[in-house]
């Protein structure tokens, strides 16, 4: 259900996830929409720069001197990683949410932004209750960033219009099995976010109960909006 909700901003950080190069460029692996994504993750920045809350970046680096190849793991026929390859200029940040400042930036190795263990401390050292999630892909890096900060305690809000997948239906079916669970947290979008990270109240949607969205092909558009 929607209800009223504000946020502390010194209790507040945004988290931008993946929001690389590999994501616009590729045609392998670029994000449906990816534009609007980054549209939408820039008034986000605009917003939590503005009003002095933490902003953290993370990006999808495949390192193997780090974290050696998984068994399984799909390679280039040059043994090096199918996609994030450390030593592709694909895997840099775009340009229009590049961290500036002091702002953190986490390359990880894995799917979730909590895989290389720095970020729950920056956000447990700076008191944060509130962690603001955008980015790419929804099923996977976002899914499991969110699952992992609700693990270490963390209230998730997801902008469901700043992340984006493959495809639009796989990333509205990844925001409503998120929502389904999404204990302690909320969804909104740009909006409505935008507001909280300002400092004003808005209403969001809030899972109140495990899996309160039954949805089918057919009304997969229909929960979506509804969120």
């Amino acid at each position: 259900m929607r209800s009223a909700l504000r946020i502390e901003s010194s209790r507040s950080a945004l988290l931008l996830v993946d929001l690389q190069e590999e994501q616009r460029s590729d045609p392998l692996y670029a994000s449906a929409d990816i534009e609007t994504v980054l549209n939408n993750a820039c008034r986000l920045l605009h917003a939590a720069r503005g009003n002095g809350i933490t902003v953290f970046h993370a990006g999808y680096r495949r390192d193997y001197a780090a974290c050696p190849p998984r068994p399984f793991e799909p390679r280039s026929t040059g043994g090096a990683a199918m996609f994030s390859d450390k030593g592709s200029p694909l895997t840099r940040i775009c340009a229009e949410v590049a961290p500036v400042g002091g702002e953190i930036v986490i390359y990880k190795n894995d799917a979730s932004a909590f895989g290389e263990t720095v970020l729950g401390h920056h956000l447990n050292q700076r008191g944060i209750e509130w962690l603001i999630i955008a980015g790419v892909w929804t099923e996977a890096c976002v899914a499991a960033t969110v699952r992992d900060a609700m693990a270490q305690g963390f209230r998730v809000l997801i902008v469901k219009d700043a992340c984006g997948s493959g495809t639009a239906t796989m990333h509205q079916t990844a925001i409503l099995n998120l929502a389904n669970r999404l204990y302690g947290g909320a969804v909104a979008d740009t909006d409505r976010a935008t507001a909280l990270l300002e400092g004003a109240e808005a209403t969001v949607w809030r899972c109140e109960r495990p899996v309160p969205i039954l949805f089918n092909l057919e009304d997969i558009g229909h929960h979506y909006a509804s969120l």
